[in-house]
């Protein structure tokens, strides 16, 4: 979803507009007065790139995280058929179309890939904060997850419903199947002293951390580094 507005109420202009248009799209949510994280970001090799805010309202519910996983699931295995039917009900089928050229031309339609479906599924969860970058677009974002260590550092996963960067030029280009993704995972790691470095699927592939239970990015420590991001 395109967003246009600010902190503090979402809106840098028409705040009673902005909320009315959320409300009618099913995305307005009860929040904190205060936001429960803001980050600031500059992008790494993007030159006149304007520097970001992350703004989040608050963490996802574990029951709007789980579509996103199990987007990432492979699909059940359709039911066997009976024994001694299926080659018979095949037959019987292609003798009844007969001057119809076979049928439709083969086997259905391929299932959805698991970036079809991931994007499906960010683009259905509530809306939890927001990217700002220079201008009044912003972008929604639909995932938020975090862990924390005993010595303070922080591990946090975020996803957009669109890609980052995707009309800016000075920006890191998209690589592999990430260029046709219309979401933008993110997974930061901040220190003890608040600041850290975020990489995106923009190079690297999603996967389930399946100990952890949230989205990540498949080999996280050779991503290259897309911010630097302070608290």
């Amino acid at each position: 979803m395109t967003v246009t507005g600010s902190s503090r109420g979402l809106v840098r202009a028409g705040s009673v507009a902005t909320v009315a248009v959320m409300l009618a799209i099913g995305t307005a949510q009860t929040f904190a007065d205060e936001p429960a994280l803001t980050m600031r970001a500059t992008v790494v090799g993007a030159a006149g790139a304007p520097p970001l805010t992350i703004e989040l309202l608050r963490w996802s519910t574990d029951t709007e995280r789980t579509p996103l996983l199990a987007a990432l699931s492979p699909p059940p295995a359709p039911p066997a058929e009976p024994a001694g039917t299926g080659a018979a009900s095949a037959g019987g089928r292609a003798a009844g179309r007969g001057g119809r050229g076979g049928g439709r031309g083969g086997p259905g339609a391929a299932p959805a890939t698991p970036a079809v479906r991931l994007s499906g599924a960010i683009a259905a969860a509530p809306t939890v904060g927001f990217i700002w970058g220079a201008g009044p677009t912003g972008y929604s974002i639909k995932y938020a997850w975090r862990s924390s260590s005993p010595e303070g550092q922080e591990r946090i996963v975020l996803a957009t419903d669109r890609r980052l960067g995707a009309h800016a030029p000075s920006w890191p280009a998209a690589t592999g199947a990430a260029a046709d993704a219309d979401y933008t995972v993110l997974e930061i790691r901040i220190d003890g002293k608040g600041a850290g470095q975020a990489k995106a699927s923009l190079a690297a592939a999603v996967v389930v951390d399946a100990a952890a239970k949230t989205l990540a990015l498949d080999g996280y420590a050779t991503a290259p580094v897309l911010l630097e991001v302070t608290r």
